[in-house]
């Protein structure tokens, strides 16, 4: 009976091409991860665009409330709440720098994994082996 992680050998004792087991349950971890990745992608980017959203309203809102501070005869001290609306303006664009590199980061982590993926498949499909590798 072979081990896990060797190359199995025919009944000539020649070495046959052939996954390891080490390399089967990578690939089923990352099929197993892929479609996590996939939705946290788009929620993030749900999470983004909802952010982008909201910068605009409270533009829209502190632009709306200064234009209201200037024209009230009585004078209103507003000039706070749009202090307030800005800095929250700037935390959202915080956050929203902070998604966009982790967004990034992801992308960048699922196409290394799809690259690794498709190599280890050619490398199996083809039977060569690094050297050094268990399978030979």
């Amino acid at each position: 009976m072979a081990r896990a992680g060797s190359a199995a050998v025919s009944g000539a004792g020649t070495p046959v091409a052939g996954p390891t087991g080490r390399d089967l349950f990578a690939e089923g971890l990352l099929e197993f991860l892929r479609p996590a990745v996939l939705q946290l992608d788009s929620h993030v980017h749900a999470v983004r665009e909802s952010q982008v959203e909201l910068r605009e309203q409270i533009d829209n809102l502190a632009t709306e409330l200064c234009r209201i501070n200037e024209d009230q005869k009585v004078a209103l001290d507003l000039d706070p709440y749009v202090k307030k609306l800005l800095n929250a303006r700037r935390r959202v664009v915080l956050v929203n720098n902070i998604l966009q590199n982790a967004q990034e980061r992801l992308r960048r982590l699922n196409h290394s994994v799809a690259k690794e993926t498709a190599r280890r498949r050619a490398m199996l499909d083809s039977g060569v082996y690094p050297p050094g590798s268990p399978s030979k």
